[in-house]
């Protein structure tokens, strides 16, 4: 048998396959960030995934990067991931739910007029910065990023509060656990790079300071349920929204390789139920992810999730290899609703259609057809 359709577990959640549904950010919420019906439907459609890692959710009115993404920082949200929840449990799948904050990732239009929160102000490379939003002819596009400003040490303690708040939400919706977003170039991995973070104080400097904020979520994120329903992901070379020196291949690398070396055994520190290695770099065609296992599995012990390029071939290789637990698939989801089914017996597979990735409504959605 594929091994990736053996079964898994993460902690006492009971996976049925080693296959998972990555998040992938569509922009379909409701208004003001509310799960709809029809996102409901499009994870049910998924639930045979052996977890589903639902899209990046903001944490905070302050947060937003893609606009029409979900949040889970209000009421209405929590009641909308309520039936987003139980629509995946009655089809018998399991649901974490991603929490993300974009940090300097973001424009005064998604911020009713704020400027973007970021560690350190910096500014210089807002042409980098992947911001979208809707427009009112019904396209999606990417749209400018706006100057953003430092956060004060205040502002850091009430953004971790923020994400505690919204794992809590998390709690009362029902939802099996977390992942903490802490990869693509979004606000706790701005804090970690020292290309990114120039601060001065406790969040900034060394290794230790510059993991600070993500230590801190972690554990006010402990507060309100245990480790091994929390997951973070990590892209330790992304280029994506300028993460990372681009000469990370040269003096950089050494910097990024303690900082996540220190940062995965961190994570094992806590126990947590997994650590999703995403190479965001291989969407470009630049694979990263041998190097990324080479950093993160020697120093966390937990379920590995390898995610970025990957066929179903290589896939299956990692688990046989032991080098990853789990492998996270998104356009092959998008796709194929059915994917584990498809990928038993070996296809056919639909092909996305990436004019309908963003925005819109069930079209590029949720009709794409299963088997049968």
């Amino acid at each position: 048998m594929n091994a990736l359709l053996q079964p898994l577990s993460i902690g006492p959640l009971h996976l049925s396959n080693r296959i998972a549904m990555a998040p992938v950010t569509r922009a379909r919420a409701g208004a003001n960030g509310v799960p709809t019906a029809l996102n409901a439907h499009y994870y049910r459609q998924r639930a045979s995934a052996g977890l589903i890692i639902a899209e990046a959710t903001n944490v905070s009115p302050m947060s937003a990067a893609f606009e029409d993404a979900p949040g889970i920082h209000h009421p209405d949200q929590v009641a909308g991931w309520k039936d987003v929840a139980s629509a995946v449990h009655e089809a018998g799948g399991k649901l974490f739910v991603q929490l993300w904050h974009g940090g300097r990732i973001s424009t005064y239009a998604l911020l009713d007029g704020a400027a973007p929160l970021s560690p350190s102000g910096m500014n210089d490379d807002l042409g980098l910065l992947q911001v979208y939003g809707a427009l009112r002819n019904g396209y999606y596009t990417r749209i400018a990023a706006s100057p953003s400003r430092a956060m004060s040490v205040e502002e850091i303690h009430a953004t971790v509060q923020e994400f505690r708040t919204a794992a809590r939400h998390a709690v009362l919706a029902g939802i099996d656990g977390v992942e903490i977003h802490a990869a693509n170039g979004y606000l706790p991995q701005q804090f970690l790079s020292s290309h990114v973070n120039r601060r001065q104080d406790q969040f900034g400097g060394s290794i230790e300071n510059r993991a600070r904020f993500l230590r801190l979520i972690i554990e006010a994120v402990l507060q309100e349920m245990p480790a091994v329903q929390v997951g973070v992901r990590l892209s330790p070379f992304a280029l994506y929204n300028n993460a990372i020196d681009a000469d990370a291949d040269g003096p950089g690398d050494s910097d990024t390789r303690a900082t996540y070396a220190y940062v995965a055994q961190m994570l094992n520190g806590y126990g947590i139920g997994y650590l999703h290695a995403a190479d965001t770099n291989a969407w470009s065609g630049n694979k990263d992810m041998p190097r990324i296992l080479e950093i993160l599995r020697p120093h966390f012990k937990g379920v590995l999730i390898a995610n970025g390029g990957l066929s179903f071939e290589q896939a299956e290789q990692l688990v046989v290899a032991g080098q990853a637990d789990m492998v996270a698939f998104g356009r092959q989801y998008i796709a194929n609703p059915d994917l584990a089914a498809r990928i038993a017996q070996g296809g056919p597979f639909n092909e996305p259609d990436p004019f309908t990735f963003y925005g819109g409504d069930d079209i590029g959605y949720t009709d794409y057809p299963a088997l049968n």
